[in-house]
């Protein structure tokens, strides 16, 4: 199977994906975070470097999804999917004036090709999570560059995930609130989560939890 684990900045993907990593001795696949030249410099001038960040994370990802398509004899869990860059973060830039026309226009023509030589996830994981535990999270890992966000910017991703998880249809989607979890420190929240995760791959079901 290929599992994508979606969510907001902070929500806990990463956590979650070497966690099952982990539990299942599953292969995993993380975002193109650590080393990317863009992102520092993104969050100090969003207009001047969001196109070169965002072509930078669909051109990982799609890196990502070829070679999940060609390891068939395994399952894969992937750290954020592509269709994240484009209904959530790209279209966020877009909404807000930082990607101009021209650029989203582009960008948009190239995930529009590229996904038309992909599969999607066979199930998608939403990790849904207030601002108050998005700001948590940022604040525990501590990245210099993330710690300027605009609580703002994290809110507008949030409206945008509930629009895209309310009407994702690429595939099945498991979407579980993470706000009050700890799933890292307690067992019985990461527990929990194995036994939604284990009922929705077997009856084949879409959950919201």
């Amino acid at each position: 199977m290929h599992i994508a684990i979606s969510g907001n900045i902070g929500a806990g993907k990463t956590t979650l994906a070497r966690l099952l990593s982990e539990h299942y001795g599953w292969e995993t696949q993380y975002e193109a975070v650590e080393g990317n030249p863009y992102l520092p410099p993104f969050y100090s001038d969003m207009e001047k470097w969001a196109f070169h960040l965002q072509i930078y994370f669909l051109n990982s990802r799609f890196q990502q999804a070829l070679l999940i398509q060609n390891q068939t004899d395994r399952t894969i869990i992937q750290d954020r999917s592509i269709y994240e860059d484009a209904f959530i973060f790209a279209q966020n830039l877009h909404d807000g004036k930082i990607l101009n026309d021209t650029d989203f226009a582009t960008y948009k023509g190239l995930f529009d090709t590229i996904t038309q030589t992909i599969q999607p996830p066979d199930l998608m994981i939403y990790l849904k999570a207030d601002l108050g535990k998005l700001q948590k999270q940022i604040k525990i890992r501590n990245r210099d560059y993330e710690q300027s966000i605009d609580p703002a910017y994290l809110l507008q991703l949030n409206d945008l995930y509930t629009a895209f998880t309310s009407k994702y249809t690429y595939g099945r989607i498991l979407e579980i609130d993470v706000t009050n979890m700890n799933f890292l420190e307690n067992k019985s929240d990461f527990d929990h989560i194995i036994n939604l995760l284990e009922t929705t791959i077997n009856l084949g079901t879409q959950l919201k939890i």
